[in-house]
């Protein structure tokens, strides 16, 4: 291992982690019918130009806005003022029109939710190693020294027992 990234990892506040929620399993709630309808962007000058087709009664709709952020936002508002009397919750994907960018696009969606997912996995198997470590009689600074975290935080992660056998 470089030295460089060992002194990364050392630096890293491990126990930052445990800040975020963990995720939550959704297998209990109920079905929601929704409805995504797709649009594409293209750049023209210093204006984007967005396009949703296939809404309901067969409409096509187009927004304006001198960023993505104001095209996305005018093209929902379209959208939604269409959709407004149907009963199901409906979504906008809003994509360049560029299949480059789209792709450099999702690669970034792709990777922040396999971030999210690895985050979960390490909370998780930290947890356990706490558990385990604990129940084999380590104490918490040396589980803290072993895992790169403070002794306080693993108090959190697996607090012991408070009350003493009398």
């Amino acid at each position: 291992m470089c030295r460089w990234f060992r002194i990364l990892v050392m630096r890293i506040d491990h126990g930052a982690i445990f800040n975020q929620p963990d995720l939550l399993e959704t297998n209990d709630e109920p079905e929601v019918e929704t409805v995504t309808y797709f649009a594409t962007a293209t750049r023209t000058g210093k204006q984007w130009i967005a396009t949703a087709r296939d809404l309901p009664g067969g409409r096509t709709v187009q927004a304006q806005g001198a960023s993505w952020r104001e095209v996305k936002r005018n093209m929902a508002d379209l959208v939604f003022e269409i959709h407004n009397d149907d009963a199901s919750i409906g979504a906008l994907h809003l994509v360049p029109a560029d299949p480059d960018a789209e792709a450099a696009l999702k690669d970034v969606v792709a990777a922040r939710s396999a971030r999210v997912l690895a985050e979960q996995a390490e909370r998780e198997a930290v947890r356990h190693a706490v558990r385990l470590l604990i129940d084999q009689g380590w104490s918490t600074r040396d589980i803290g020294s072993a895992l790169l975290l403070s002794h306080q935080r693993v108090s959190q992660i697996a607090p012991r027992a408070t009350t003493q056998k009398l």
